[in-house]
């Protein structure tokens, strides 16, 4: 039997991430600029600009000083959720035998806080931006393929981007 993957982004596929993203980069601004800041006040397409832009927007002179100091907290703070219906989906997919992984942009040291059990827990590998070069290079779909013992003919990549696009496109999935 051919064994068959599907890797995931993680946020804005698996996790809904946007709210937590947006107060988070309130929480910032505001302990950076000492206004308070709510995620109403974010520039319109905040979620979809660099975080540095979008504090230098709010007025934080010093963005990667800031978020240094701060983005973990925040963030920690406003835990994303994860979509409805994403623990069953993934489910499915074991129940036929389908490996399972995620490719991200996220830390790997916030994981364990960031990353539901649930979810975890149905996940063969994730890989993170410390284990290989960022999407839209493919590596970190190769990577993950790799350790699955996954021919790229044989995954699937579900991503939310173009950089997920052209990663997934590289990578021969």
């Amino acid at each position: 039997m051919i064994r068959q993957a599907v890797l995931f982004d993680l946020d804005g596929v698996l996790l809904d991430s946007g709210p937590a993203v947006r107060t988070a980069l309130a929480a910032v601004a505001t302990c950076a600029t000492g206004r308070p800041t709510t995620p109403a006040d974010l520039p319109p397409g905040a979620l979809h600009r660099p975080r540095a832009e979008v504090l230098n927007l709010l007025g934080v002179t010093d963005p990667d000083d800031a978020c240094g100091r701060w983005w973990d907290g925040a963030l920690a703070a406003a835990l994303p959720t994860g979509f409805p219906g994403v623990p069953t989906g993934l489910l499915a997919l074991r129940a036929v035998n389908v490996a399972l992984g995620v490719v991200t942009l996220q830390d790997r040291d916030r994981l364990p806080w960031y990353l539901p059990p649930a979810l975890i827990d149905l996940l063969d590998v994730v890989i993170t931006r410390q284990d290989a070069p960022a999407k839209p290079a493919p590596d970190g779909l190769h990577a993950a393929l790799t350790r699955l013992d996954v021919q790229p003919k044989q995954a699937l990549f579900v991503g939310d981007s173009p950089g997920d696009m052209t990663a997934a496109r590289a990578a021969g999935v």
